[in-house]
């Protein structure tokens, strides 16, 4: 018999699909990864084509078996993690999606959000959801998907039509399809639809009638680690035990082996997120962050987390690159920035797809103020740079409002971590140390230890304990006084974001 020496993830994100095989110790073996299309039908309208993140899921997992010159036979489980938020709908009888997926950064749902909130504001449902109602979550985006492709309500009311995050479309794929797929999320995806009770981590009938969705079309709810199903006859896994599903937030955390309450990480990726684990209590925010399920390991009791989440963040440095032209690789920003001493009184604030945390304005837009003739292309790079850093300290100011915990570091992950510059400004302005780990592909690496616990590759949390090590350390090197002038002007220049879309400007 063949020995089972590895474990895969599958990473389904934002901007493209990976497949990651990870050893015991918790390091890469070998990796596939293909991006995807970035759809924008309109102004705030963000899209993936679904069949395209179903095939590239295919090819990456063969990419990475023939990377490590391993077939399925040497992998113990499988795990997936994804986008949270980004809504599929599909036909269960032939497979095909009813719409493009729209994404979690997508705001064409606005109006869907302020109509359910009513006279009681986007915090209807805030104490069985934990969440605010925002064009963020999967809930709105399939109301209007059924609202507005012809013939999906009539064939989601008759039972046709399934509801899945990218974690649920991967998996029913992967087990079958149309031929017996699986459909189920786990907790932490079922969290960020505004549709599961966060404590009873069941569905909602009440909310899913609200917005008008039938019952039929949603995933079993699961925990994170255990065995859903087996690749199907068709897949390149075969018999392989399917066994953790993590949204890539969670996952990321659970790879930092955040398991004490008032542990903490933020990840840097095309938006950015940070979660504080608050332990088995489901803590409701008053400071404009989110309540959500951290991850539950089979039988036992699910752990939660308060999460800050910021819409742009990489994305802006691809905004600089892409649409303005000033960098032609991610990678030159930091360069860039080193030309100048400071960022010259600009400041940045990239409310593209409105604010997220912890301010929750839809109606914001990005803006760029304190320019001079004495700025050039230097200082905006230092903006942008030091926006990401600037909204990872309002979270914190609001998770330590909220916890009642003040953080003596952060663990830190996602590719913008190889940004010294950036790092550094981080550790100034949160005034605490900031840590990344060895093994940097945290969401992969989490999602590969919760599929490998399902079935005794590792032995619980502890195994990840004790394969996690410390990568690069940054400490605080700016004075008080500098770090309140700082954060003052930022929270200034946010405020000029408020209220820019009305009936008159789109």
């Amino acid at each position: 018999m063949t020995e089972k020496n590895y474990v895969m993830a599958i990473d389904q994100g934002t901007t493209s699909s990976r497949a990651i095989i990870f050893n015991h110790s918790g390091e890469i073996v070998a990796t596939g990864q293909l991006e995807h299309e970035q759809i924008f039908p309109r102004a705030g309208w963000v899209e993936h084509d679904p069949i395209e993140i179903r095939d590239n899921i295919r090819h990456v997992i063969g990419k990475a078996l023939a990377a490590a010159d391993i077939n399925r036979h040497e992998l113990a489980a499988v795990g997936i993690t994804n986008q949270r938020e980004t809504a599929v709908v599909w036909d269960k009888n032939t497979g095909e999606p009813v719409y493009n997926a729209i994404v979690w950064q997508d705001t064409r749902t606005d109006k869907i959000a302020r109509e359910l909130g009513g006279d009681e504001g986007p915090d209807k449902y805030k104490e069985i959801c934990g969440l605010g109602l925002s064009t963020y979550f999967s809930g709105p985006k399939i109301k209007w998907i059924l609202d507005n492709v012809e013939g999906a309500r009539e064939k989601a009311e008759n039972g046709d039509l399934l509801f899945g995050n990218t974690d649920s479309w991967v998996l029913w794929n992967l087990t079958g399809g149309p031929n017996g797929g699986v459909h189920v999320t786990d907790v932490t995806n079922a969290s960020r639809t505004m549709l599961m009770d966060v404590r009873k981590l069941t569905w909602d009938e009440n909310i899913c009638a609200d917005m008008g969705i039938p019952m039929s079309m949603l995933p079993e709810i699961k925990s994170s680690s255990e065995v859903y199903g087996e690749g199907a006859k068709n897949s390149l896994i075969i018999g392989t035990p399917i066994a953790g599903i993590l949204g890539d937030q969670q996952a990321a955390t659970f790879g930092q082996a955040c398991f004490e309450k008032g542990m903490a990480k933020n990840t840097y990726g095309t938006g950015c997120f940070m979660l504080i684990n608050t332990g088995h209590e489901a803590v409701t925010s008053e400071n404009g962050l989110l309540t959500t399920v951290c991850y539950k390991i089979g039988e036992n009791d699910a752990v939660y987390a308060l999460e800050g989440s910021m819409a742009v963040t990489g994305s802006l440095v691809q905004w600089l690159r892409d649409n303005l032209g000033i960098i032609s690789s991610a990678p030159e920003i930091e360069d860039l920035a080193d030309t100048v001493e400071d960022n010259g009184g600009v400041y940045f604030v990239p409310a593209f797809s409105g604010l997220f945390a912890p301010y929750w304005k839809d109606d914001a837009r990005g803006a760029i103020v304190g320019l001079t003739r004495f700025n050039n292309k230097g200082h905006l790079a230092r903006a942008v740079l030091e926006a990401t850093a600037f909204q990872t300290a309002e979270v914190l100011e609001a998770m330590n409002a909220d916890s009642g915990v003040e953080l003596t570091e952060l663990r830190v992950d996602g590719g913008m971590t190889a940004n010294n510059k950036l790092m550094q400004f981080q550790a100034d302005i949160l005034g605490v140390d900031v840590v990344t780990p060895k093994v940097a592909e945290t969401t992969a690496l989490g999602a590969a230890y919760a599929a490998g616990i399902a079935v005794g590759f590792w032995n619980g949390e502890q195994d990840v304990i004790d394969n996690w090590q410390e990568g690069k350390r940054w400490t605080p090197e700016m004075e008080s006084e500098e770090r309140e002038r700082q954060m003052r002007l930022w929270k200034k220049a946010v405020t000029r974001t408020f209220d820019w879309v009305d009936d008159d400007v789109k």
